[in-house]
């Protein structure tokens, strides 16, 4: 590689130049240095402030050409690139070079996050929200043995001493993005499972939760409980309801151990699977079992509150409930409930 350099160094400066930076983070790639090793060598070669910031950790190192931390305030970046670890973005690299960006600061940049990364990879579990799916799988299964447990926890980065969350999500955004939103701090890590998105976490804040996302949490017990709580409260989410946390089911979660075929054989549920064919019937019929008021059912479909109430009147007509009156409702809702359980 060294005689390659020397030779396009005198056929073409800047190819020999090229040659020579990725020799130079081959070599403190193959001498494994830290973070801040590897910032200061890169502000060296560049004459001017390299940096590295992680984002999941907010960690930040800046360091200037003479190998100090460089002085605050910061000069703007000239040139920045982010740092990528299994197709996800862990952080960003950049220069601090005042006038024009130099020739091959693009591709200093470009080995500087490469060696960024091997180096966030080498010193501990990944930052990054997607996690191997067998790994996960055997942290939420109620067949694996407490040992094996405690190793996936530890090879996914996630404290083995602390009450672990476990959401289950159906979205049709991308995964990680739903793990951000749902756990704004780490550690968490995300996998897909069939056609589920699993979450892992110590915390959540579903009140970040786009709209659209549909999700089910399971409560702060054992991961493999906490599993099927989440895969049960998901099949009670709902429009009007689209984040449902098992501790607030009460009840209700018994419908989960009912045989499917005997909710379907049931006439109530049967007459929900006849008012379901029409989106707009079942939107109405949700939002009023949700609210129990007509007018308040209205704001939530944005409709008149005439139009609604002439609709909710046809409903029961065909359901043979009296959805005025609150037997009704709760028969309504009930019903409901059952339907989204065997239709999940």
């Amino acid at each position: 590689m060294e005689a390659l350099a020397a030779r396009l160094s005198h056929l073409d400066a800047e190819a020999g130049g090229a040659v020579r930076v990725v020799m130079f983070y081959d070599t403190l790639m193959r001498r494994r240095v830290d973070l801040p090793a590897l910032v200061r060598a890169s502000a060296n070669l560049a004459e001017c402030v390299a940096a590295v910031r992680l984002d999941g950790s907010a960690r930040t190192v800046r360091m200037a050409p003479d190998g100090r931390p460089a002085p605050e305030p910061s000069s703007p970046p000239s040139v920045t690139v982010p740092i990528t670890l299994d197709d996800e973005r862990i952080g960003c690299v950049w220069l601090e070079r005042a006038g024009t960006p130099a020739k091959l600061d693009d591709l200093l940049l470009d080995r500087l996050a490469i060696a960024a990364a091997a180096v966030v990879e080498r010193h501990g579990p990944a930052p990054t929200t997607m996690a191997d799916p067998a790994l996960v799988e055997l942290v939420i299964s109620p067949g694996t043995d407490e040992p094996t447990r405690t190793r996936a926890l530890k090879l996914l980065g996630l404290a083995t001493d602390r009450p672990l969350r476990v959401a289950a999500i159906r979205s049709t955004r991308p995964l990680d993005q739903v793990a951000a939103a749902l756990c704004p701090a780490r550690p968490v890590k995300a996998a897909p499972l069939g056609d589920i998105g699993v979450i892992l976490a110590t915390t959540v804040d579903a009140e970040r939760l786009p709209p659209e996302v549909r999700a089910g949490i399971g409560a702060a017990e054992s991961a493999e409980r906490s599993w099927c709580q989440a895969r049960t409260a998901l099949r009670f989410a709902a429009p009007h309801r689209p984040v449902v946390h098992h501790r607030d089911l009460g009840a209700a979660a018994l419908l989960e151990h009912a045989p499917p075929e005997a909710l379907r054989a049931n006439g109530d549920v049967a007459a929900i699977e006849r008012i379901a064919a029409d989106p707009d019937d079942l939107a109405t019929l949700d939002a009023y079992c949700a609210t129990g008021s007509r007018r308040r059912a209205a704001e939530l479909l944005h409709l008149h509150h005439s139009s609604v109430a002439r609709r909710i009147d046809r409903l029961g007509t065909e359901l043979g409930m009296e959805l005025t009156e609150s037997s009704g409702l709760v028969r309504a809702t009930l019903a409901l409930t059952a339907w989204r359980l065997t239709s999940g």
